[in-house]
């Protein structure tokens, strides 16, 4: 059979198309991108609300299959938190939410010029717990154990009667021997309180100068201080290297860092003894599981802060209860507005806090009292603990302590 010219290269066409196509089918098979999609399952997020209420703003994602996530915004104005929140759902809405390092990745990286911050991160830090909320609630079981099982049976927290942490208040420091035996002697009078088996910590606010800082740690018995706290402002951290050189009792530091990249800085350059992640500030549950992954490589501890509501101080338990190196856990249950959440965990009378049970994140929230506190935030019912012209006040008093 003979074939002219024309016929040769039409054929020819058609089969170089047709490899082509196959070529493609077998690459989109093997893709692990599109093999990342989960085929088994149909559960997709279809809403999410956002609601401020007090100082905080709550977070709820609604899935297809009726099962429900909840997370916290925390210190950011609420109103902008949650209107940022409303903004992202676009980036959600018809996703697997079971896919919560995909959909992390996602938001933190959607808009280049706005990566990172307490704005992004914040918001992202909450939509995070939501998920793992979903996803535990999905398979039945308490976050913990999705993120590698218990490795203890009870988190101790603080303030209580075995943990205190006297703080330094905002004011201006000349470093004179009354300034610095005032603090000697407050602190002297909360070890007496706890007793030599307790633990306090010493919160220096990011408030005391660090020729101040290095004048009291050095008036200080070391051993009767877990670890200061906070001694300079996140930004420089060749203050927290010099600070680190000249102080014996261990530095803390973490509450106003985000992400695994911002803490990073603080291990390499070993000037930080314990990191302090806060879940509603850092990421999430997500980037806080990160971050203590991250101390651990280098002997590090984390003792997590949090003030946050039971549902946030929840998030951040299920990580702590996971993790190898961890120490102690913030908490202070008056900043959960009564009867709004029910939590299935509870603090004994030595300060332990029993883990989170039940799936998810093992909290409720009362949906009505919640629409309540919401309307007292718009009427302006509920007064801003920390208000804007407090926190003016504040900075310009560490402006003149050159802090």
């Amino acid at each position: 059979m003979s074939f002219t010219r024309r016929e040769i290269l039409t054929t020819s066409g058609a089969l170089a198309v047709g490899e082509m196509m196959l070529a493609d089918a077998i690459a989109a098979d093997q893709n692990p991108g599109a093999q990342g999609v989960d085929r088994s399952s149909t559960i997709r997020i279809k809403s999410l609300t956002a609601t401020p209420a007090g100082t905080k703003a709550f977070v709820k994602i609604e899935t297809n299959h009726g099962i429900t996530g909840w997370g916290e915004i925390d210190q950011l104005e609420p109103q902008v938190g949650a209107a940022l929140a409303r903004s992202m759902f676009e980036l959600l809405d018809g996703e697997n939410p079971t896919r919560v390092e995909y959909l992390w990745q996602k938001l933190y990286r959607a808009h280049r010029d706005m990566r990172g911050g307490p704005f992004m991160v914040h918001t992202i830090a909450a939509i995070d717990m939501a998920l793992w909320d979903i996803t535990g609630k999905l398979w039945g079981v308490p976050v913990y154990r999705i993120l590698g099982g218990p490795t203890r049976d009870k988190i101790r927290i603080y303030p209580s009667a075995k943990a205190a942490k006297p703080g330094a208040n905002p004011a201006e420091f000349c470093g004179t021997a009354a300034e610095i035996q005032r603090y000697v002697d407050y602190i002297a009078g909360e070890r007496k309180r706890v007793g030599p088996d307790g633990i306090v910590m010493f919160d220096a606010h990011c408030a005391l100068p660090p020729p101040f800082l290095l004048q009291l740690a050095s008036a200080l018995n070391a051993a009767d201080i877990a670890f200061i706290e906070e001694p300079a402002v996140p930004g420089n951290i060749e203050v927290f290297k010099r600070l680190k050189q000249s102080i014996k009792i261990p530095l803390a530091t973490g509450e106003r860092d985000r992400t695994i990249w911002e803490f990073l800085p603080y291990l390499t350059e070993r000037c930080i003894d314990v990191l302090q992640p806060d879940c509603a500030h850092c990421g999430g549950i997500s980037q806080m599981k990160k971050i203590a992954t991250l101390a651990e490589a280098f002997h590090v501890p984390i003792a997590p802060h949090s003030v946050t509501t039971d549902l946030g101080v929840s998030a951040s338990l299920h990580v702590s209860a996971s993790v190898p190196f961890f120490l102690i856990h913030e908490y202070y249950p008056q900043l959960t507005p009564a009867g709004l959440i029910k939590k299935n965990w509870n603090v004994d009378k030595d300060g332990y806090a029993s883990l989170p049970q039940g799936p998810g994140l093992g909290v409720e929230i009362d949906e009505a009292k919640l629409e309540e506190l919401a309307k007292k935030t718009t009427q302006g019912g509920l007064a801003h603990p920390g208000s804007i012209e407090r926190w003016i006040d504040i900075g310009l008093l560490i402006l003149k302590t050159n802090c």
